[in-house]
């Protein structure tokens, strides 16, 4: 059986991809990857592109999918679906990887939000006479101000 010249090993895909041959092994046992063809010896065969779909699994796993949800939203290469199913099914995908997005975005931000109050009463400590310690309860609550620190300075205090 003659191969596209395109086709790579799942070896030299795997590095192109930045993963292993365990994980795309693992892929395919759930449904995420299929190789684009198949040698006669059975070795995998895979599309220089199928690299973005590999990257579209890990980023969706990073935005807290589990396998199972990602295969569900990857079902746009299903033998014999419709035209405007595909579409749909794709949009789906799509809005769900921006909807986490977003989530995530919006968490981030809170998280900066709390560094910079950290930070910038950190800037006090700076000047202030009372350093932590255990003698003074790690300065909760600030021994200047009497109020309590920032959660992150209470927590590394």
């Amino acid at each position: 059986m003659a191969l596209p010249d395109d086709l790579l090993k799942i070896g030299d895909f795997a590095r192109m991809a930045k993963t292993n041959l365990r994980t795309l092994r693992y892929y395919e046992e759930v449904g995420l990857l299929a190789p684009a063809a198949r040698s006669d010896g059975g070795f995998r065969y895979y599309r220089p592109t199928d690299v973005n779909r590999v990257r579209l699994i890990w980023d969706l796993q990073q935005l807290g999918l589990q396998l199972e949800e990602i295969a569900t939203l990857l079902r746009t290469r299903e033998e014999g679906s419709d035209p405007s199913a595909v579409l749909e099914r794709v949009h789906k995908a799509l809005t769900t990887q921006r909807d986490l997005l977003d989530e995530r975005i919006a968490h981030l931000e809170v998280q900066r939000q709390r560094v910079r109050v950290a930070l910038a009463k950190l800037e006090n400590c700076q000047t202030c006479q009372h350093h932590p310690s255990r003698d003074n309860n790690f300065c909760e609550p600030c021994q200047a101000t009497r109020s309590a620190l920032p959660d992150l300075l209470s927590a590394l205090f």
